[in-house]
């Protein structure tokens, strides 16, 4: 969000069409809760603890049977890649921190046979290059079998280990080149001469190999151990999913040799692409759309040849601009780079450790003295495996295409956290986590990912009862109005979800934020004095660092106006969980704040909330949380909403908060404009963007979650589908049309499918259908008309 695979490389390819496995619901043996693990956390030995390294783990062992199921828990630090018997298994840990480090569980019997069997794994850290949301003890391996009867396979000092020095991190000036804030991580540069091929496989010689060394650190699950240094958890979400993808297109090749030619079938599986010796050869590739992906080179010869792979999700002009996302013609392909030393092998597979995120992909190739064969490229798309069940379709087919690239823009967000970006910081943030976690939840009724999210930001908290604005992150941001989207997104959940004992659970963490808050209230002004840390509100061009005006010497009336918003939503959970003092508490104050920021912000003659008591500047951001917050009158919401939509003269909301603009409509009674404020999404199209960005242009990600937020909007807006209850026990259904005719939707509910189809004719009556999930009631609000629901399929008319 913010400025500021041959085998294992190399295996990869075996997961091209499926995931061969993958990983169980992780729930541990009786005997794993409550003590110490019999199994060891195993390390290489002479290596230093927390610095960069790739390392190879094997165990082998013998069957006379072959069991039904063979439950085992696993995890690493940094991460890991497990094989059994050579077939690929699973990628993990999901990202966490080390109180809350989270194991893999899978069932390998499908993949053990009678006789010797092998388990193994690729672990590696990359110490002081690691990427920004990798947090790290030291390097580590743990695997622990769930039953005792398995315990021969757990890690300790019977396992093998090698330390693979064909590894070496490159690209690391990436920043430095993209002149921006870069921090997913360094390339992959490895020297096939140096890698140990196949030493996933049954076969595998490991003689040579040394033993693991113990670490002297316990393997025990939350609540136990006295001296901990990773705290085991059941990873919470499942494997990502994997699945092959072609490029697209080959856009431009250059070559040293004038006479060289490249056919358009290089990129198809089966046409090898033979580069002669003594050769500089430059191949484009086009994705076609932006991607997240383990990209796949397999190779054969070419000795002492090199070859770059650079990914990028645009091109740029001498200047750094991108322009067009579909012309590369007289630009260049800059970012993150791989570097892959063939060493004359055949079938040579490299891939990198970390996903990449791209649309061009950048190959150049040196050859030696020995010819290069390209036997393939290609990538494997990957990231959490949502399933959508949302359905959209209206009138205007322009929709449908801001329908599609929302939601792939919110997948390529979306992996083990949710990410503000693929490309830049993979970071997961809670303002741009709350709009994220709407549309999971809206599109696929999979509330796993958020609910981790919660809980990541839940043990993120710091002494001052903020949690940090972004987590898992290893280095320490603060953004106080992202602890108050904590809070909303807790309110989301209980308001779409029918799991109170959730949200019970982290209630506690509300009151921390809410009390640094009302510490810093100016008692003169009832409204924030000088705020400490980072008040980023938006992009906005006016707001330096996107921090608006009074955030640093107080009086801001959009930081106001936002907790003011957040103690309305606190207030409602805990009048909900019978906390009744703090919920009055929490209302009292948010009336003394309202009469404070309306007194000293709001301007009658302009019908418009000043930033400032000053009323020097005027931004849409603060008539938009004022209408939310209420702390504008009810009857003056409508007009006020009305002046700010097409006043120019304002500080602009950028795409982020084109999602708070769209709430402020809804409850102003504005939702049918929604529709005529599409033009940016549309105008993102035009300019060849596949994914929504993070700004308008220039713009530096080309793919940010926070602007997918129509896809969210199609259905709670367009169609009106909101909850009128906790857990979404009555749903309320307000279409705002606007100028559309005809729209049908699904939408997942807890209990079932919600169904609708809309048809508005010239008069503005509305008829269709609308289907309810058994057990569920709700209204219909149509133009004022209201009409109640009943669970089942239902006919309306209204005028």
């Amino acid at each position: 969000m913010k400025k500021i695979f041959a085998y294992c490389l190399f295996s990869i390819v075996s997961m091209a069409f499926s995931r061969p496995i993958s990983a169980q619901t992780s729930v541990f043996d009786t005997r794993l809760l409550h003590n110490y693990w019999p199994a060891h956390w195993i390390t290489c030995p002479a290596v230093p603890a927390s610095a960069y390294g790739v390392f190879h783990f094997r165990k082998s062992f013998t069957l006379d049977s072959v069991p039904a199921h063979v439950y085992i828990h696993v995890t690493a630090d940094n991460r890991y890649h497990l094989f059994v018997n050579g077939q690929d298994i699973g990628r993990g840990p999901a990202r966490g921190d080390t109180y809350n480090w989270n194991v893999e569980t899978y069932d390998i019997a499908p993949y053990l046979h009678l006789g010797k069997n092998v388990v193994a794994a690729q672990v590696w850290n990359m110490g002081e290059y690691a990427p920004m949301a990798q947090i790290s003890a030291r390097t580590g391996f743990l695997l622990q079998a769930d039953l005792p009867r398995w315990d021969m396979l757990n890690t300790n000092e019977s396992w093998k280990v090698l330390h693979d020095t064909a590894y070496a991190p490159c690209a690391l000036e990436t920043a430095a080149r993209l002149h921006t804030y870069f921090v997913t991580g360094p390339g992959d540069a490895v020297h096939a001469a140096a890698y140990p091929w196949g030493w996933e496989q049954l076969d595998y010689d490991d003689q040579g190999w040394q033993q693991a060394v113990n670490i002297p650190a316990a393997a025990v699950p939350a609540g136990v151990g006295s001296d901990n240094v990773w705290t085991l958890v059941p990873s919470p979400i499942p494997q990502m999913e994997y699945r092959l993808q072609r490029l697209k297109s080959i856009r431009e090749v250059s070559a040293t040799d004038p006479h060289f030619r490249l056919r358009d079938t290089f990129i198809v599986e089966n046409h090898p692409l033979v580069i002669p010796p003594h050769q500089h050869i430059k191949i484009v590739l086009d994705q076609g759309e932006e991607t997240v992906a383990y990209p796949v080179l397999v190779v054969s010869g070419g000795n002492e040849a090199r070859i770059a792979i650079t990914y990028a999700e645009a091109a740029v002009d001498s200047n750094g601009q991108k322009g067009n996302r579909n012309v590369i013609q007289g630009k260049l392909i800059r970012g993150l780079y791989d570097e892959f030393y063939p060493d004359g092998g055949m079938n040579r597979r490299f891939s990198p450790l970390w996903i990449r995120a791209y649309r061009y992909v950048q190959i150049d190739v040196e050859t030696s003295n020995q010819p290069l064969t390209i036997e393939d490229f290609y990538g494997i798309y990957t990231g959490y495996p949502f399933h959508r069940i949302a359905r959209f379709a209206s009138n205007d087919s322009t929709l449908q295409t801001i329908w599609h690239v929302g939601w792939h823009t919110a997948r390529l967000c979306a992996g083990e956290t949710y990410f503000d970006c693929p490309y830049y910081e993979q970071l997961q943030y809670e303002g741009d986590t709350r709009i994220q976690a709407l549309i999971s939840l809206y599109n696929t009724g999979d509330d796993r990912l958020m609910r981790k999210a919660i809980h990541d930001f839940y043990d993120s908290r710091t002494p001052n009862g903020l949690t940090q604005g972004r987590f898992p992150s290893h280095r320490l941001q603060i953004i106080p109005p992202y602890s108050l989207f904590w809070i909303s997104m807790l309110h989301d959940y209980w308001m779409l979800r029918p799991d109170t004992d959730f949200v019970k659970s982290y209630l506690m963490g509300i009151k921390p934020i809410l009390d640094w808050y009302e510490v810093h209230v100016d008692p003169v002004y009832q409204m924030l004095g000088p705020m400490d840390w980072w008040s980023f509100v938006d992009w906005a061009k006016t707001f330096p660092g996107g921090t608006p005006a009074g955030a640093t010497d107080g009086h801001s009336a959009i930081l106001t106006c936002q907790l003011i918003y957040t103690l309305h939503q606190a207030a409602d959970l805990m009048q909900a969980f019978g906390h009744t003092e703090q919920a009055a508490h929490y209302s009292q104050l948010a009336f003394r704040l309202s009469q404070g920021v309306f007194t000293h912000c709001f301007d009658v003659q302009r019908m418009e909330m000043a930033n400032t008591p000053e009323k020097t500047q005027f931004s849409q951001h603060a008539s938009i949380l004022a209408v939310l917050a209420d702390v504008i009158p009810a009857q003056w919401q409508q007009r006020v909403m009305q002046r700010v939509l097409p006043d120019t003269s304002l500080d602009q909301v950028t795409f982020y908060f084109r999602f708070y603009l769209t709430q402020a409509l809804v409850k102003a009674g504005l939702g049918d404009v929604y529709v005529s404020q599409l033009t940016p999404w549309l105008d993102m199209l035009k300019m060849g963007l596949t994914t929504f960005a993070e700004t308008p242009e220039p713009t530096r990600s080309d793919c940010h979650a926070w602007s997918a937020s129509p896809v969210y909007d199609f259905l709670a807006t367009i169609c009106g589908i909101r909850p009128a209850a906790p857990g979404f026990s009555r749903i309320k259904i307000s279409p705002h049309l606007g100028s559309l005719t005809h729209v049908v939707a699904t939408m997942p509910h807890p209990l079932g499918l919600i169904q609708v189809e809309f048809t508005q004719d010239k008069h503005h009556a509305l008829t269709g259908q609308i289907t309810l999930p058994e057990g569920t009631t709700g209204e219909l609000e149509w133009h004022g008309a209201q009409l109640a629901l009943h669970s089942g399929i239902q006919t309306i008319t209204l005028p």
